[in-house]
């Protein structure tokens, strides 16, 4: 039987589920990664929705497509796909994409540790995985500067109730830009997994008043703003973590009077890029300093590691190149397929659990 299209992948969590395309994707034109990213936003959304939406994806779902590097100093590229953009960098995804290079024998394995770099559509992304007995147990990338743009910064929000109208937000940026707010500002709110509709309803209205009240641009991808949400607060065993969040990733656009789209996937796993964007909002404040370590633990309990190594600056903000050190875990091997009379080539949507 012949097929119209027929993809290898590699199922991955770390907590989140984060799918990577290993195999049978065409050639994208482009120069860069970036450009490659930008060529299917703008030529071929089709690939992104076959793989997310359903039947083969859900809400939750990331998924990774490896291309080869642009750079010559990259051992491999991949573009990350989420269910509304496609973002610059994912820290998750970097994780999960550097287990399946190197456990599926991509890219050799050195114990104890195998570094190497990768094409990120943001730029060249370290990598330092620690190796035991054929298993990638902790990997370190060290990301691209990250940087605040606001802090403490007063907005107001409709419909979030209990008789708050303003809330006070943080906007920094650790590979996409994150509106955070403080969830003690919600005392009614825990971050738990039971609270997950909650926390997804509070977050989605934060999301657009923040989209709607403060405007950002990163100054080199034109037309990249506010997208995602987090609520973080003090851990609840500090032996742990030092930080507990939530974000909060979008299945769709917020509208105020539309109940049904105050929601959206919260991310199982401590979230890299959200605790990149954490660490530049504290740093901004004075709250964390370089070389300090900051560990940050998502819904499921699972905990990622973070340090900012190098001060600079990126527009005239204050920013830092972090590292987080984190794992994923491969729960399974595929091959996607689209059958020739499948009327839904790109997948489809329902409301009941899509905004």
């Amino acid at each position: 039987m012949s097929f119209k299209r027929m993809l290898n992948v590699v199922e991955t969590h770390d907590g989140e589920p984060m799918r990577v395309v290993t195999g049978g994707v065409p050639h994208i034109p482009g120069n860069s990664v970036y450009e490659m990213e930008e060529y299917l936003r703008t030529h071929d959304d089709s690939l992104r929705k076959f793989l997310l939406r359903e039947p083969r994806g859900y809400p939750p779902m990331c998924c990774n497509i490896l291309v080869p590097p642009k750079h010559p100093d990259a051992a491999a590229g991949f573009i990350i796909m989420e269910q509304t953009e496609y973002p610059m960098m994912s820290g998750g995804n970097t994780i999960s994409v550097a287990t399946v290079l190197l456990e599926t024998g991509i890219i050799p394995m050195q114990e104890p540790y195998t570094e190497f770099i990768l094409e990120a559509p943001a730029g060249l992304i370290g990598i330092k995985a620690k190796c035991e007995n054929g298993k990638a147990t902790e990997v370190t990338f060290r990301n691209l500067p990250a940087f605040a743009v606001y802090t403490d910064t007063e907005i107001k929000v409709p419909h979030i109730g209990h008789g708050v109208e303003k809330v006070k937000v943080d906007v920094a940026w650790g590979g996409m830009f994150y509106a955070m707010a403080d969830v003690r500002q919600f005392p009614w709110i825990e971050l738990t997994p039971d609270m997950g509709r909650e926390i997804t309803r509070v977050s989605s209205l934060i999301l657009k008043a923040s989209q709607d009240q403060l405007k950002v641009e990163h100054p080199d991808y034109p037309g990249v703003g506010i997208s995602i949400s987090q609520l973080f607060g003090p851990s609840n065993d500090k032996g742990k973590s030092d930080v507990k969040n939530a974000v909060t990733v979008a299945s769709g656009e917020v509208d105020f009077d539309n109940p049904s789209t105050w929601i959206g996937a919260l991310d199982r796993c401590p979230c890299g890029t959200g605790t990149c964007a954490r660490m530049a909002a504290m740093y901004a404040k004075g709250e964390l300093k370089l070389n300090q370590p900051f560990r940050n633990e998502g819904l499921l309990g699972v905990v990622y590691v973070g340090h900012l190594v190098e001060a600079t600056e990126i527009a005239g903000h204050k920013a830092a190149v972090p590292t987080i050190t984190g794992e994923s875990w491969i729960y399974g091997f595929g091959t996607l397929v689209l059958d020739p009379t499948d009327p839904f080539t790109e997948g489809f949507t329902i409301g009941d659990i899509w905004a």
